[in-house]
């Protein structure tokens, strides 16, 4: 994860690949961090407080649109990044 407005990357430790638990984690310490509750985020990133909720749980079924725009309200991106070279 990339905060957008200073390109900082955000990745766990390059043994640890990223998961849904993980991603959640994210999502909920930096909400915390701003001082957001998850009702306020849900609000702010047109997602029900429901949905944030299960996100920051580490549903494995958290729809993709969702998550990127939960994470573009926090000021960060989703980019791929390659921690393997010889998978294909």
């Amino acid at each position: 994860l990339a905060q957008c407005d200073n390109s900082c990357t955000m990745t766990p430790e390059r043994s640890h690949r990223m998961d849904v638990s993980t991603l959640g984690q994210f999502v909920r310490d930096q909400r915390k961090r701003i001082g957001l509750t998850q009702v306020d985020l849900a609000d702010l990133a047109g997602a029900s407080d429901r949905f944030l909720r299960e996100l920051e749980k580490g549903k494995p079924t958290a729809e993709v649109g969702k998550v990127i725009t939960v994470l573009s309200t926090l000021g960060y991106d989703l980019e791929p990044t390659i921690h393997r070279g010889d998978l294909l």
